[in-house]
């Protein structure tokens, strides 16, 4: 994709370490267990919940921390979406 944004471009070898692998970070330290999809930050790892999800904690994280890209956290999902730029990245 020759337009893709520099942001994806260098997320695109970013594997961070998940931050929680139960569910959503922060949904789960409220005592929540409800959420549609979960995402992970390619910065820090942080993983948030999806903009589906009552919550939607992984918008909050990039809103609070700036971090432009994440990742799907789902099984057989390997999309990328930027915040800065709203691009898509299969």
């Amino acid at each position: 994709m020759s337009d893709r944004c520099a942001h994806l471009t260098g997320a695109a070898t970013q594997r961070p370490n998940p931050s929680s692998v139960n569910g959503c970070e922060d949904c789960l330290a409220a005592g929540e267990s409800v959420w549609a999809h979960l995402r992970i930050c390619t910065d820090c790892g942080h993983v948030g919940c999806c903009d589906s999800s009552p919550n939607r904690h992984a918008t909050a994280h990039h809103e609070q921390t700036r971090h432009p890209v994440i990742r799907s956290f789902e099984p057989g999902e390997n999309w990328m979406w930027c915040f800065v730029d709203e691009q898509l990245v299969a």
